[in-house]
């Protein structure tokens, strides 16, 4: 008996499998992203643009940032203050090469994770830039944030 032969077909299929999947590689597509992040002992987490309308995972004990790009957003507060409660005040950080009224910069508010239960983080704006409202779609923020116990 070979045992060359059943190791050989092994790889073949592994790299068969990658192939398709696309793992590894940069210039093969990939399937879209998940829209629940989990972690399972407190973290810090930060969230921003790319987390809207999205589900967060975390652990009670984790802080939760949202730093949101554009200083024409409002801050972000939170839909159950027992679940996940504001850590000091928001901070608004402009971008030093910014003309005035671009609203170049970013908005961060953090959040501790206290007790299990869900919360959400929302945000609004009009303006995404000087004399420039936002489509409809990019005028809310929101992600869902589930603490576990």
């Amino acid at each position: 008996m070979n045992l060359r032969r059943p190791a050989a077909l092994a790889l073949t299929c592994a790299a068969a499998l990658l192939a398709l999947t696309g793992c590894g590689s940069k210039g093969a597509a990939s399937a879209p992203a998940p829209t629940t992040t989990a972690l399972s002992t407190p973290a810090a987490v930060t969230a921003d643009e790319h987390a809207n309308h999205t589900t967060l995972k975390v652990a009670a004990g984790a802080t939760v940032s949202v730093q949101l790009h554009g200083t024409y957003w409002s801050a972000v507060s939170s839909s159950a203050g027992d679940v996940l409660a504001s850590v000091g005040a928001p901070t608004t950080a402009p971008s030093p090469s910014c003309r005035p009224g671009g609203g170049c910069g970013t908005v961060t508010t953090s959040f501790t994770a206290r007790t299990a239960g869900t919360a959400h983080l929302t945000a609004s704006r009009t303006a995404c830039g000087e004399a420039l409202n936002c489509s409809p779609d990019q005028r809310s923020y929101d992600v869902t944030v589930e603490v576990t116990g």
